[in-house]
């Protein structure tokens, strides 16, 4: 008889550390979302001030949405949003603070992404073509650019 245990990684043992993580993604709009970006001219209000809320709430959030993530007690994400106007991009940067047992890159990761669909979901009536496709928006370079453990003994 085969038996199998799974469950949460128990990090009951480790230290809790100074943790910090960023993560970065890039999503690649059209025209005329970056013109409302830039010019705060979408009808949905601030672009990167709803990319960025919805960032900082998903790294709060990140334990409701990847079960395997243990809650942490976060201290600081700052975001930040770079707009390269000529190619259409634009890269978002998020960095995440804790004192915590565990890293903080999936909260990182998940900042990124949320901040990524909300720059899509707010900028998507200038991005779908007649036959409500998105041909050319895409996300993409999603990454943890640096991961930090600081304080062990």
């Amino acid at each position: 008889m085969a038996i199998r245990e799974e469950g949460m990684i128990d990090i009951s043992s480790k230290p809790i550390v100074y943790r910090r993580a960023v993560a970065i993604g890039k999503i690649r709009l059209g025209h005329d979302s970056i013109f409302s970006i830039v010019n705060g001219t979408n009808p949905k209000g601030d672009v990167l001030e709803n990319a960025k809320l919805a960032a900082i709430q998903a790294v709060k959030k990140t334990p409701d949405l990847i079960f395997m993530c243990h809650p942490i007690s976060i201290e600081a994400v700052k975001v930040r949003f770079t707009i390269d106007e000529n190619e259409g991009i634009v890269t978002t940067r998020v960095e995440v603070h804790a004192s915590s047992k565990t890293g903080v890159e999936m909260e990182a990761l998940s900042g990124v992404m949320a901040a990524l669909l909300t720059l899509w979901d707010v900028c998507k009536r200038f991005e779908k073509y007649k036959t409500g496709n998105y041909p050319s928006t895409e996300i993409f370079e999603v990454k943890v650019l640096e991961k930090e453990k600081r304080g062990i003994k």
